[in-house]
């Protein structure tokens, strides 16, 4: 079932204000629970998994920032 464009929207915002500060606050928290590793190994960590967050909601983000497909284009707003 595929997303509209609106709900597409909506899901990213709720994803971006909400989802990606939660998940900040994982990574850092099992971060801290394992020994503290070296700098460099710790910058690729984080690099690693702040790019990782967003491969299974590409499906929501691809798009939204284009004009909405379905909307006339006749119509103003």
């Amino acid at each position: 079932m595929a997303l509209s464009y609106k709900a597409r929207r909506r899901w990213s915002l709720v994803l971006l204000l909400i989802g990606l500060p939660l998940y900040v606050v994982v990574a850092v928290s099992i971060m801290n629970w394992l020994d503290r590793p070296p700098f460099w190994l710790e910058v690729l960590v984080y690099a690693a998994l702040g790019f990782l967050w967003a491969v299974p909601f590409k499906f929501v983000f691809k798009g939204v920032g284009q004009a909405d497909p379905d909307a006339d284009p006749n119509e103003k707003k």
